[in-house]
């Protein structure tokens, strides 16, 4: 019995060691993007942002659903559970990015074309 508590200590220091790299590779890799800029990352748009910026959304979204997976025990819960708790989240955070987008689009117009209210 107690070589498996070993065994379960030691698979679990593992998975904690694991986690961390692959967040920490995440988050270097993010901080080495802002903090060098490559220019074709910057200055090629896809759907009216930067490439950069869509990998920094993409690898903030993916770093929340790992922590959310890895911190909260998720893969051990049924998919059901797994299902609502991490798919509301990436759906909310999806929602949010849609909200900024759109009326970041329109601050940006009205500085740009000083067009400032809608006649109806």
């Amino acid at each position: 019995m107690a070589q498996d508590a070993s065994t379960h200590h030691e698979g679990t220091t593992k998975r904690i060691w694991s986690v961390f790299i692959i967040l920490s590779v995440l988050t270097i890799v993010e901080v080495v993007l802002g903090i060098f800029k490559p220019h074709f990352l910057v200055f090629t748009e896809v759907v009216s942002m930067s490439l950069l910026n869509w990998i920094f959304i993409i690898l903030t979204i993916y770093k929340a659903y790992f922590i959310t997976w890895a911190f909260m025990h998720m893969e051990h819960e049924s998919p059901g559970l797994r299902r609502t708790v991490v798919w509301t989240g990436v759906f909310l955070i999806c929602y949010l990015i849609a909200i900024l987008l759109i009326e970041g689009n329109y601050i940006h117009d009205v500085y740009t074309n000083e067009f400032m209210t809608w006649d109806f």
